[in-house]
């Protein structure tokens, strides 16, 4: 259904005949015609400033019987309603789950965000999630690191999983809502959908104990290590009753049972399992008994994850500075939303549960993987296995470079390719130097990598205190492969500014309360 845009006289004026102007006698020779602004020359009368016209838009049902006097819009308005066209103030709307399903205009329900801090990345994944939420499609935010998700998850009467020291744990080994889901389906008769929910349990698991090896070691487990974990989550899984946790997994190990030996090839000499497992133990040992990661993943999981409603994991208690523990409990965050996804979908494709749609939210992606060599395929893993019908994601990061800054080249080409995979690329300000990687990945043409330039410029100088904007700050550009950029300018409502959208509230002085009343004629705070 197109979209127009009509054109309208201002309020007021009515159409009719133009009154003539007294002739004048001028010893000028006049042009053959009036141009765009009236007569020129002396005693012409040139109008100086044209009125605009007001505008009305419409759909081609409402408005077909006005033409010729309409034009196409130039942006979609299917999706959520983002804020309008800086150029030419039409509603844009747009979600990477409407635009993929409903309006056909990119090919998977996927979206990437880049821009600079402090310039509204993070009210762009709110508006998303609010306006899909109002859809019937539950928003995941798997690993908020500065709490700026919590209040509007709250207001969507969701879950809140505080994790951190001492406020929350999560144990990698726990497979969720899989084992309960695998019975309830073989329950059923539908025991190969049982085996793949299993199956996909198991592997998350495997992959989220590589992962933290890898970052406590910032190097990643040998072939023959993770062969060996492998057998032992096996093991684990046979001979353990309950929910393990990773100090079981090291008892299993340090056990040296037969199955574990014989991929250990020790050909009988325990000396040579030893020597294979030395280092093996050591790192979970480190993981069990704090060390850099924590004790975070050394417990049962305090606040399980449920499937039908929206869900935060408040990450903000980790300190900054702690980037390899960041790095790790957002991995881990990624890992058991996406296995709680997938269990959901089991169970709808059974005809068991009604079917729910997921929208996943990635941020700060380039801390996980900087956080040690083998990351991106650990980060690629796990994305790629959303591919099921009904979950849309979005990846937030800074810049390209972040996703670049990589070792090895062939990291740095899979990362890029976390760009290009994407159904939509959406930008904010970024810096000259970024343009040539950005543009190797998504093409931008010279006039959108200028917009793009001048949108990341700090705000103006002013030494009076005031809270002066950046000129970017709410602007964002988003892209469609090679089609056009679509530049739209973000406006708050009154509940988002309200308290949903402030992500810097430690930077405010606290508010100055009084204990006797104010007198009258005067406000609060002492002023007339």
């Amino acid at each position: 259904m197109a979209r127009l845009k009509l054109f309208a006289r201002p309020a007021g004026k009515t159409a009719g005949p133009a009154k003539e102007a007294p002739q004048k006698i001028s010893r000028q020779p006049r042009e053959a015609g009036p141009g765009a602004r009236g007569w020129s020359g002396r005693g012409g009368g040139m109008a100086q400033l044209v009125p605009s016209v007001r505008e009305y838009r419409g759909t081609t049902v409402q408005v077909c019987g006005l033409w010729p006097f309409s034009s196409g819009a130039s942006s979609p308005m299917i999706g959520v309603p983002l804020g309008r066209h800086e150029e030419t103030q039409a509603t844009v709307c747009c979600d990477p789950i409407s635009w993929f399903q409903r309006a056909r205009l990119i090919s998977n329900p996927s979206a990437f965000i880049l821009g600079k801090p402090g310039l509204g990345k993070s009210t762009l994944v709110r508006r998303m999630f609010l306006g899909l939420a109002a859809q019937g499609i539950h928003p995941l935010v798997l690993g908020d690191l500065k709490g700026e998700h919590v209040k509007a998850v709250q207001a969507l009467n969701g879950q809140v999983i505080k994790l951190g020291r001492g406020a929350g744990y999560l144990n990698i080994l726990d497979p969720g809502q899989a084992v309960e889901a695998a019975g309830l389906l073989e329950g059923h008769g539908h025991h190969e959908a049982a085996t793949r929910v299993r199956a996909d349990a198991h592997g998350r698991r495997l992959n989220m104990v590589v992962s933290l090896i890898t970052i406590s070691r910032n190097n990643p487990p040998t072939d023959q290590e993770q062969t060996i974990l492998d057998r032992a989550l096996r093991v684990l899984d046979e001979r353990f009753d309950g929910i393990p946790v990773l100090k079981d997994l090291l008892d299993v190990i340090v056990s040296a049972p037969d199955e574990l030996r014989q991929v250990a090839l020790d050909r009988g000499d325990m000396t040579v399992y030893l020597q294979e497992t030395r280092a093996l133990e050591a790192t979970l040992l480190g993981l069990t008994g704090g060390g850099k990661l924590g004790e975070i993943f050394s417990a049962q999981t305090t606040n399980p994850m449920k499937r039908d409603r929206a869900v935060v994991f408040d990450v903000s208690s980790i300190d900054e500075t702690e980037t390899d523990l960041q790095a790790a409990v957002l991995l881990a965050c990624w890992s058991y939303g996406f296995g709680t996804v997938n269990v959901a979908n089991a169970l709808a494709d059974a005809g068991l549960e009604p079917r729910r749609n997921y929208f996943v939210v990635l941020d700060e992606l380039w801390r996980a993987l900087r956080s040690g060599k083998g990351m991106v395929d650990r980060v690629d893993a796990l994305t790629r296995l959303n591919r099921s019908v009904g979950v849309g994601q979005i990846m937030i990061s800074h810049t390209m470079s972040d996703l670049l800054a990589l070792p090895a080249e062939e990291d740095r080409m899979k990362a890029r390719g976390f760009v290009e995979r994407s159904g939509m690329v959406i930008c904010a300000g970024l810096p000259a130097s970024e343009m040539p990687l950005l543009t190797s990945a998504i093409p931008f043409s010279r006039q959108e990598q200028q917009k793009l330039i001048s949108w990341q410029d700090p705000p103006a100088w002013d030494s009076r205190g005031l809270d002066t904007e950046p000129p970017g700050r709410g602007k964002f550009l988003i892209k469609v492969g090679g089609r056009p950029g679509i530049p739209v300018q973000i406006r708050l409502t009154s509940l988002e500014s309200d308290g949903l959208n402030d992500t810097d509230t430690r930077w405010h002085k606290p508010a100055q309360t009084r204990t006797e009343p104010a007198a009258p004629g005067r406000d609060a705070g002492g002023g007339l």
